[in-house]
Protein backbone atom coordinates (compact mmCIF):
# COMPACT_ATOMS: atom_id res chain seq x y z
CA UNK A 1 0.00 0.00 0.00
CA UNK A 2 0.87 3.61 -0.98
CA UNK A 3 2.47 5.85 2.18
CA UNK A 4 -0.13 8.49 1.23
CA UNK A 5 -3.24 6.37 1.02
CA UNK A 6 -5.59 7.72 3.48
CA UNK A 7 -3.05 10.49 4.51
CA UNK A 8 -5.17 12.93 6.22
CA UNK A 9 -2.90 16.08 6.18
CA UNK A 10 -2.56 15.33 2.07
CA UNK A 11 -6.53 14.77 1.50
CA UNK A 12 -7.05 17.95 3.41
CA UNK A 13 -4.58 19.90 1.80
CA UNK A 14 -6.03 18.26 -1.57
CA UNK A 15 -9.74 19.80 -0.32
CA UNK A 16 -8.72 23.16 0.40
CA UNK A 17 -7.03 23.71 -3.37
CA UNK A 18 -9.93 22.16 -4.50
CA UNK A 19 -12.09 24.88 -2.71
CA UNK A 20 -9.56 27.51 -4.38
CA UNK A 21 -9.94 26.25 -8.01
CA UNK A 22 -13.84 26.67 -7.26
CA UNK A 23 -13.53 30.18 -6.23
CA UNK A 24 -11.42 30.65 -9.21
CA UNK A 25 -13.87 29.29 -11.57
CA UNK A 26 -16.81 31.52 -9.89
CA UNK A 27 -14.49 34.59 -9.95
CA UNK A 28 -14.01 33.85 -14.02
CA UNK A 29 -18.07 32.99 -14.65
CA UNK A 30 -18.97 35.68 -12.59
CA UNK A 31 -16.70 38.44 -14.71
CA UNK A 32 -14.23 39.28 -11.43
CA UNK A 33 -11.90 41.69 -11.77
CA UNK A 34 -8.77 40.23 -13.17
CA UNK A 35 -6.37 41.24 -10.58
CA UNK A 36 -8.35 39.04 -8.33
CA UNK A 37 -8.85 36.65 -10.34
CA UNK A 38 -4.74 36.55 -10.74
CA UNK A 39 -4.39 36.46 -6.84
CA UNK A 40 -6.31 33.30 -6.91
CA UNK A 41 -4.57 31.89 -9.55
CA UNK A 42 -1.20 32.46 -7.49
CA UNK A 43 -2.73 31.38 -4.84
CA UNK A 44 -3.78 28.01 -6.11
CA UNK A 45 -0.56 27.48 -8.03
CA UNK A 46 1.08 28.02 -4.63
CA UNK A 47 -0.56 25.75 -2.59
CA UNK A 48 -0.40 22.83 -5.90
CA UNK A 49 3.72 23.72 -5.40
CA UNK A 50 3.44 22.92 -1.57
CA UNK A 51 1.01 19.61 -2.29
CA UNK A 52 3.99 18.74 -4.71
CA UNK A 53 6.62 19.50 -2.53
CA UNK A 54 5.04 17.89 0.75
CA UNK A 55 4.72 14.49 -1.87
CA UNK A 56 8.29 14.49 -3.10
CA UNK A 57 9.36 14.74 0.45
CA UNK A 58 7.14 12.24 1.72
CA UNK A 59 8.68 9.96 -1.61
CA UNK A 60 12.21 10.52 -0.95
CA UNK A 61 11.78 9.50 2.79
CA UNK A 62 9.30 6.45 2.17
CA UNK A 63 11.02 5.05 -1.03
CA UNK A 64 14.16 6.34 -1.68
CA UNK A 65 16.25 6.41 1.74
CA UNK A 66 14.45 2.75 2.42
CA UNK A 67 15.67 1.57 -0.42
CA UNK A 68 19.34 2.28 0.15
CA UNK A 69 20.00 -1.56 0.45
CA UNK A 70 20.76 -1.42 -3.12
CA UNK A 71 22.05 0.61 -4.76
CA UNK A 72 20.12 -0.42 -7.92
CA UNK A 73 16.84 0.62 -6.10
CA UNK A 74 18.35 3.52 -5.17
CA UNK A 75 19.02 4.51 -8.63
CA UNK A 76 15.67 3.75 -9.75
CA UNK A 77 13.95 5.60 -7.33
CA UNK A 78 16.02 8.59 -8.02
CA UNK A 79 15.31 8.36 -11.62
CA UNK A 80 11.46 7.96 -11.11
CA UNK A 81 10.91 11.23 -9.00
CA UNK A 82 13.71 13.35 -11.03
CA UNK A 83 11.46 11.92 -14.30
CA UNK A 84 8.07 13.59 -11.94
CA UNK A 85 10.26 16.98 -10.92
CA UNK A 86 11.45 17.30 -14.73
CA UNK A 87 7.98 17.29 -15.94
CA UNK A 88 6.36 19.49 -13.30
CA UNK A 89 9.03 22.01 -13.80
CA UNK A 90 9.39 21.78 -16.92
Amino acid sequence: MSHIANDRKLLSRIRRIKGQLEALERSVSEGEDCYKVLQQTAAARGALNGLMTELIEGHLRSHTLQAKSSKTNVDREIKEVMTVIRSYVG
